[in-house]
């Protein structure tokens, strides 16, 4: 027997018979079951026994007594099904593309719930892993990551050349009826978590080495600097690349959420998980691509962000602006699941942000420079954001954002150049709040050592070569009258 039960959304208005009849005839048709003008076709019967929903049943052999071809019913189902509620008028259904990690089985989650665990054992394991691949450089160190956490079990596999072909992973209290600890490898997991996946990962990373780490900028300005750029890559038309930075992107939400304070944790770890779904698609990512942001990523796990904040409230807010790009990249393309999963990464992510940013941006607030000195910059936002100046100004960052002006300028950065550069590095359509972006990007761009006069020169005159338009004739001036002397042979 082939049993399939169809039901409406709740939201969605009371078919009639005979639509539930037409609905049932195409799913059978669709799924091979019985299909269209074939007369030996199985035998079926659809039963409404609720005004929303029904029930199908039907035999799995044919009138010519052979098997029904239904091989891949449940998406051939799904198919017809998305054409159904568009012709009906219904409610959409989210679908996936099947690059989804494996949902827990019902007996895996009563299971965690007995052992008093809102996630199952996969769950777990596969944040555990995932954090473990953010954090390493090398295959080694993954390794040697898993097998150090707390609670895990791992088994390594090899090949006879002794290099490492696999991975197996279990949590300590995870046991099946026999007392054996309950395996999963990395595959089943998540499709990316299988060890040359991995690997391929770590591989495509530019980590800076010890010896030049005091010529660099600091780490997490550099993450928060190729995360700003995200929404550029998302709009270039290398999907491909688009999809190593999401990838890279959602390496590194795992990794701030390992080094968050306390108090914000929780909230980045449930935005990281929840993004975790918009990191994978049916376009395979050209992993080499975001080797800039991976980098720092890991160098950022080995030099926590500085107390007062700052840093990592610098790092969010850009964070927010990818994410949305994200939901937009992945909309484009009809992605729902991953739309579905950005759009509730950035609700935790805005949470962490608004609790982290209050502090730094009141500290920054209070040392607000004189009103003259204010005035000056007021009319330096006016020139650089026109589209944004007044909601800026409107803002209370607002005072934030002249500090961090006045702040630069002590330190040689020319204002002016520095905010149009801020203003300049992406659109302010996205943000919720244009003053604490520009804050932040001030605030970041000022780290960087002061160009000296001759570097200035220099590029003012590199400039100026660039838009030296090509001489015309005024329209205006009239024709210059001179007498012309004989050309000497």
């Amino acid at each position: 027997m082939w049993h399939c039960s169809l039901r409406a959304a709740p939201g969605d208005r009371i078919l009639e018979d005979g639509e539930w009849a037409d609905i049932a005839r195409r799913v059978v048709a669709a799924t091979g079951i019985a299909p269209a003008d074939d007369p030996d076709g199985c035998r079926w019967i659809a039963v409404r026994h609720a005004p929303d929903h029904i029930h199908i049943a039907a035999t799995k052999v044919r009138g010519d007594l052979r098997s029904a071809r239904h091989w891949n019913d449940y998406l051939t189902a799904d198919r017809e099904l998305a054409a159904i509620e568009k012709e009906y008028g219904l409610q959409r259904v989210i679908r996936g593309d099947r690059t989804a990690a494996k949902r827990p089985q019902r007996a895996e989650r009563e299971k965690a719930l007995r052992n008093g665990h809102a996630k199952a054992a996969r769950e777990r394991l596969r944040a555990v892993v995932r954090t473990a691949a953010a954090a390493a450089t090398d295959t080694n160190e993954f390794l040697g990551l898993l097998t150090h956490t707390k609670g895990v079990l791992v088994e390594v596999l090899y090949f006879p050349s002794g290099e490492p072909r696999g991975y197996k992973v279990a949590l300590e209290n995870d046991r099946n009826a026999k007392a054996e600890p309950v395996w999963f490898s990395g595959s089943t997991l998540a499709p990316d978590l299988s060890l040359p996946k991995i690997q391929s990962r770590l591989a495509a990373a530019e980590v800076p080495s010890s010896a030049e780490g005091h010529l660099r900028p600091h780490p997490w300005h550099q993450a928060t600097a190729a995360t700003e750029r995200i929404p550029h890559h998302l709009d270039q038309p290398d999907a491909g690349a688009a999809q190593a930075h999401l990838a890279a992107f959602g390496e590194a939400l795992d990794a701030v959420a390992l080094t968050a304070p306390p108090d914000i944790r929780t909230e980045l770890r449930s935005a990281a998980s929840a993004f975790e779904r918009a990191t994978r698609s049916r376009v395979r990512a050209e992993h080499h691509h975001a080797r800039a942001l991976r980098g720092a990523v890991k160098a950022m796990l080995r030099e926590p962000a500085p107390k007062d904040g700052a840093a990592l409230a610098m790092f969010l807010d850009a964070a927010l602006l990818a994410v949305i790009a994200a939901a937009r990249w992945h909309d484009r393309r009809e992605h729902e699941q991953q739309v579905a999963a950005a759009h509730k990464s950035l609700l935790h992510l805005q949470a962490a942000y608004d609790h982290t940013a209050a502090t730094p941006l009141l500290v920054l607030g209070q040392r607000r420079p004189s009103q003259n000195l204010a005035d000056q910059y007021v009319r330096l936002i006016l020139q650089a954001a026109p589209a944004h100046a007044d909601q800026i100004l409107a803002e209370s960052a607002s005072q934030a954002l002249t500090t961090a002006l006045a702040e630069a300028e002590a330190v040689g950065h020319d204002p002016k150049r520095l905010l149009q550069q801020a203003a300049d590095e992406r659109a302010l359509d996205d943000a919720r709040s244009p003053a604490r972006t520009l804050t932040w990007r001030v605030h970041r761009l000022s780290q960087r050592p002061a160009p000296s006069r001759r570097a200035l020169a220099a590029q003012a005159r590199s400039t100026g070569l660039r838009h030296v338009p090509s001489p015309e004739p005024a329209a205006t001036a009239p024709p210059t009258i001179s007498a012309s002397r004989p050309r000497r042979r």
